[in-house]
């Protein structure tokens, strides 16, 4: 009997994966291995939706059970494959996995979908209870409950989770300060403008921010955090601590096959990594840029996992490699809907339509006159608009896009071919 597919870890790309092989017709046996107890479930409601107690784990689940027999997808939950070999003798791509547990795997073809973990902070007293964070559905269960008797609340790091996790806890009264050590908020992933919004706005529904501040350590009492220390020697009171301050990508089980790795999996338009018979996809990779093709970049969105799971699904079966899409996220911080299509990435320009403060506006990034992103708050035309253009091969002038008063969809122009084929 053939060994078929072994999809390593049950997350959103795994899951996604699995379903893509049976629907191009694949009828060989699929196992999906998950270290978690639960079922493949959504994730980014974990610090929305999940996090205020508007949503449980059932209504998070991405199938229904029946689902799995349904489809003859072997789901393999609560086992951590920690050995994985390829035959020396068998066909290429073959081998076998070996979990914690002692189960063990053949398979004919293998997929990574691992994911990344949490980056920890080794500052003193990190290991203090009341530190939390926010990965997984365990993770959100332990900060859901204990938000429910913290008073004083310290969030590490102003990115999307740290945000959106702070957004929850000020709307449920908690007193609530963010600490980032970059000197703006989600730096990495908006322009200043965008930043300064945010940071305004937090400000204005009562959370502290505090920008350039690196934390030093913890301090506490029997075993438990009662204070954060900065750097510079302020001290904050804390009796609950979310830290978010990135990801790490858990690239074990490759570098134990001796695939390339750098900062993440290595693959290539179609997630096949540096062994062609071996496929990758979700936040443990690192790709061409899905729409020019040219240099790295590691994508952590749902939209990302799902269509490289596509593509690799194509690639296990020797199909021809779907159309590359373009990039779309979201983060829901309260009230403020921040929407992006595209990748903002080597910017010259930006413009910005509407007013930040009245908190429904859009930022356009340009290269050389060429629309490349958007970050719309409140604004779902502008984005639905831009994500078109984008798909399209299109751009909005810059020097007409921003004026609110003239919809976007209207000043579409063609500038270049629609979609960079995956290779």
């Amino acid at each position: 009997m053939s060994g078929g597919t072994l999809i390593v870890g049950a997350s959103q790309a795994g899951l996604q994966l699995a379903v893509s092989l049976r629907q191009l017709g694949d009828t060989e046996p699929i196992t999906l291995v998950g270290e978690e107890v639960h079922p493949p479930y959504q994730r980014p409601p974990l610090s929305k939706e999940f996090l205020t107690g508007e949503t449980d784990l059932e209504a998070l689940a991405l199938r229904d059970p029946s689902f799995y027999a349904d489809a003859a997808i072997g789901l393999v939950s609560g086992e951590r494959v920690t050995e994985v070999a390829l035959s020396p003798s068998g066909p290429p791509g073959s081998g076998t996995a070996a979990t914690a547990g002692g189960r063990s795997f053949a398979f004919d073809r293998l997929a990574l979908t691992v994911g990344a973990g949490p980056r920890r902070l080794t500052v003193p007293g990190a290991g203090l209870d009341g530190i939390r964070y926010l990965r997984d559905h365990d993770d959100a269960t332990a900060l859901r409950q204990r938000l429910g008797c913290a008073s004083r609340v310290v969030v590490v790091g102003g990115g999307f989770i740290g945000l959106e996790a702070a957004a929850v806890a000020r709307a449920l009264g908690k007193d609530v300060t963010v600490v980032e050590a970059a000197d703006r908020l989600i730096s990495r992933a908006v322009a200043p403008v965008v930043s300064e919004f945010y940071r305004r706005a937090h400000l204005r529904r009562g959370t502290r921010v505090l920008l350039s501040a690196a934390v030093a350590g913890f301090d506490g009492a029997h075993g438990r955090v009662t204070t954060v220390e900065l750097a510079d020697g302020t001290t904050l009171p804390a009796d609950l601590v979310l830290v978010g301050v990135g990801v790490l990508p858990r690239t074990e089980l490759a570098e134990l096959l001796g695939l390339e790795c750098d900062h993440g999996i290595v693959v290539d338009g179609r997630a096949r990594t540096s062994n062609p018979h071996i496929v990758a996809a979700g936040d443990c990779t690192v790709q061409p840029h899905p729409l020019t093709g040219l240099g790295r970049v590691r994508l952590e969105s749902v939209q990302n996992a799902v269509a490289q799971a596509t593509a690799a699904a194509a690639s296990l079966l020797g199909r021809p490699a779907p159309q590359s899409a373009v990039p779309w996220f979201w983060s829901h911080q309260g009230d403020l809907k921040l929407q992006i299509a595209g990748l903002s990435g080597g910017y010259d320009q930006h413009v910005v339509r509407g007013e930040p403060d009245s908190e429904r506006f859009s930022v356009l990034y340009y290269r050389q006159d060429e629309l490349l992103a958007i970050d719309a708050v409140n604004s779902p035309a502008d984005y639905m608009a831009v994500r078109r253009a984008l798909a399209q091969g299109a751009t909005f002038p810059a020097s007409a896009a921003a004026d609110r008063g003239i919809p976007l969809k209207t000043l579409l122009a063609t500038t270049r071919p629609a979609a960079v084929p995956s290779s």
